[in-house]
Parts: C-alpha cells; sequence; structure tokens
C-alpha cells in the first residue's frame, strides 16, 4: 500500500531536511573498507562479514518502456527514436540530459541510506563509454562524471556500488533488457569483445584505489533460453575470463560478479573459480520463492567455497516479496530487488505520479510506424500537452515529489521513517 498524502508529505519533508542538514555541514567519515570475498562471504578488510541489502537504480542510465508505460517501444534505443519522432533530436537531447539529472539524484541515496540500504547495484549501457550520442550526449569522460557523482553521494552514505554493464557492446542477451538488435552478437563478434574488455579496463583503472565501489557485475544475463544453449554456453565463460585479466591488468582489489547463463539462472556454464575474489551471481523472477529455488545456487557456493548472491528479483507482490527477501536472509544470500523507482507503480520502493496527457505519448510510442508515412500519421496533434507531459515526467520523477511504497519496504524490512 501507500502511505496517506499528509503523511506522506511529513516523512518526504523529514527526508528532505535532514538530506540539507548533512550536507550543509563538514562530516569526518570513517573511511569504507575495501570489501573481498573470503569462503562463502563478502568481508571487509578486518574481516566481518557483510551481506548485501538494497536495490538496483534500474531505468536511470538504461531507460525500460515498461517502466516508461511502452509496450512496443520497449529498449533505450526505441524510447529514444519514439521521443525524437515527438520532439525531434535536439529536445530529446534536452530530456535525456535533464533525466539524468533529475531521475537519480543526491536525495534519493540520502534516502535510501535511511531506509537501510547498505549497497546498490547500477545498471548502466556500453554507449555511455563511445562516442554514440545517448542520453543526451556521448563519451568516457561524461559517463564517469555521471557515475563519480553517485559514488561521492554513495560515499557519503556509507552506501557501496557494484557497476552492472547491462548492455554490452552488440548484445550479450539479445533482448530490449541489452539495448541491443535481437541477438546476442557480443559472442560472435571479436570487435565487439574487444570493446567490452577495453571499457571494463577503463573503469577499472578509474575506480581502482575507490573503496566505495564493490565491485564489477560483467555482463548482465547473458543468453537466454530461446537461442541456440549449445552454441553460445560454452562461449561465456571464456570472455568472462578475458575481461577478468584486463581488470585485474589494472585493479587487483575489487570484486568481479558473474551471472550466469539463461538471464543469469545457469551455473552449469562454470567451471572452478579462476580468481581469488569473485561472487556468482544469479536472478530470480515469478517462481516460488523458496528455498528449493535457490537450491541449485547453494550447493554451488558449497562446492566451490564462493559466494553467491541474488543481484535481481522482485517484480511482485508485498508478500512475494516478504517471502523471498526472509529465503534469502535465512541462507545467508546477498540481494539488491528490482527495481527502485518506478512510475505509478507500486512494486518498488518509491514511486512518482504519471503526469496528466502522458497516455497521448504511450498510445504513440505502442502504435506500428514502420514507415515515415505512419510516424506522420500517428504523431499526435497536440504538441502542447506532449510537451508539457514530458516537462512533468521530468518534475515528478525527483524525490520530492515522489511517494513511498510502505507495504514494499516493509517487505524488504527497510524502515520508512
Amino acid at each position: 500500500m501507500t502511505l496517506p498524502i499528509l503523511q506522506l508529505k511529513d516523512i518526504i519533508m523529514k527526508y528532505i531536511l535532514s538530506f540539507l542538514f548533512t550536507s550543509s555541514i563538514t562530516i569526518q567519515l570513517a573511511a569504507q573498507p575495501f570489501l573481498h570475498t573470503k569462503g562463502k562471504e563478502i568481508v571487509t578488510e578486518k574481516g566481518k562479514p557483510f551481506v548485501i541489502k538494497g536495490t538496483n537504480l534500474g531505468n536511470w542510465l538504461v531507460p525500460e518502456g515498461y517502466m516508461f508505460h511502452y509496450k512496443k517501444a520497449t529498449s533505450p534505443r526505441l524510447i529514444n527514436e519514439t521521443l525524437t519522432e515527438l520532439i525531434g533530436p535536439f529536445e530529446t537531447d534536452k530530456f535525456w540530459r535533464q533525466y539524468v539529472k533529475n531521475y537519480i539524484t543526491q536525495a534519493d541515496i540520502h534516502f535510501l541510506r535511511t531506509a537501510g540500504v547498505n549497497s546498490i547495484r547500477l545498471p548502466f549501457n556500453y554507449r555511455l563509454f563511445t562516442n554514440e550520442n545517448y542520453l543526451g550526449g556521448s563519451g568516457s569522460k561524461r559517463a564517469l562524471a555521471i557515475m563519480d557523482s553517485l559514488v561521492k553521494w554513495c560515499k557519503n552514505e556509507s552506501i557501496y556500488v557494484i557497476l552492472d554493464m547491462h548492455c554490452a557492446p552488440a548484445g550479450q542477451t539479445g533482448d530490449n533488457i541489452d539495448d541491443s538488435y535481437g541477438y546476442p552478437f557480443l559472442f560472435e563478434s571479436e570487435e565487439a569483445q574487444q570493446l567490452t574488455i577495453d571499457i571494463w579496463k577503463q573503469i577499472a583503472a578509474h575506480y581502482a584505489n575507490e573503496p566505495t565501489i564493490m565491485g564489477y557485475d560483467l555482463l548482465n544475463e547473458p543468453i537466454p533460453p530461446f537461442f541456440d544453449t549449445a552454441f553460445f554456453n560454452p562461449r561465456l565463460e571464456p570472455l568472462y575470463k578475458r575481461i577478468t585479466a584486463a581488470v585485474r591488468a589494472v585493479d587487483k582489489k575489487h570484486i568481479i560478479f558473474l551471472g550466469g547463463a539463461q538471464w543469469d539462472s545457469n551455473f552449469d556454464v562454470f567451471g572452478k573459480p579462476f580468481d581469488n575474489n569473485l561472487v556468482y551471481t544469479f536472478h530470480k523472477y515469478w517462481t516460488p520463492p523458496t528455498r528449493k529455488m535457490v537450491q541449485p545456487y547453494i550447493d554451488f557456493g558449497n562446492r566451490y567455497n564462493v559466494p553467491i548472491y541474488c543481484g535481481e528479483t522482485g517484480e511482485n507482490t508485498d508478500e512475494w516479496i516478504t517471502s523471498f527477501r526472509q529465503t534469502l536472509d535465512s541462507n545467508n544470500i546477498g540481494w539488491h530487488f528490482w527495481p527502485y523507482k518506478k512510475m505509478d507503480n507500486s512494486r518498488c520502493l518509491v514511486s512518482f505520479k504519471q503526469p496528466d496527457a502522458y497516455n497521448i505519448i504511450s498510445a504513440y510510442a505502442d502504435t506500428t510506424r514502420d514507415t515515415y508515412k505512419n510516424i506522420q500519421q500517428y504523431r499526435p496533434r497536440d504538441m502542447e500537452a506532449v510537451k508539457k507531459a514530458l516537462l512533468d515526467f521530468l518534475v515528478n520523477c525527483r524525490f520530492e515529489n515522489c511517494y513511498l511504497n510502505e507495504g514494499y519496504i516493509k517487505a524488504l524490512n527497510f524502515k520508512t521513517q
């Protein structure tokens, strides 16, 4: 459920005032220690166990159609095409630049720490690190500036960050989630693999001495089950080894997270651990929230004496969230539930109101626009309403205009006030 409006405003104001107060004075924070693996646990430099409990910043640096309430424009590329057809390329770039500034801010991170989050997972698109126009800009300098801001906010709140390459060059998944072209070309392209390696090496060199970074999740949900798994699966771990070798050339400290094949569900693709600082990642959605569902991963962790972690789960009822979170906790499995924020939806920690007239945009996004004639035919006539809806979206998504999903937050055993 959501909180009553008056109570909600009081709680949001409390977070804002707390954030402003702590931001206005200089605080000498204890330095965050580097985390590393020891047996089946993640531990601090002093050997104290650290169990991941947090959320994913989905839809920020990797916009997803379903969170924009689109059914057909499902990937960042298709969302961008939709907006470009509506308001033109330059206004679309302006929208994205403001979107990056507004969707996740320092106030969001302060709230997460107050709620009890100890870490977050940041999905990002490889395009951020290229000269392609993405989210209103281009170039690795800009990409690292965006990440640096988040890392600084998290450092101030003692929250760790996992960097997740959600979208790899040419596509590791071949579906909307990796912003690709419908096929996992990454595993057939040496150029794409080398670009993936180069980007990770650049990131690792930049953050080599930053303890707020917990580690690097090399590829999100590679190789879905509807492709030729007999062909693709044997190619996954060798690519992980190549990326890891490049990372270790510049960064010996950070944890490397390896996701299984078939939506991060299949650990049979892995042999013995090839590095002494690895965590193996599984994702689990829409299954019974029982130990039986995670037993294969527990068995893997026991077999190789390595940590396992649930990098994504959620998108379900508060009752299911409670039950699965308890299953993970009782088996000492860290987790990042998906996602932190969505528009007009209760299956996340915070949400925000859908703008008036936004349905004009979503209706256009769901049309079939395979010809210029169709684009011209379906383009809305009331463009002032479209522009206002997009501006309102940018305002509504800011933390101070969001509302808390009390049931979801409590299901994660976090605090609402």
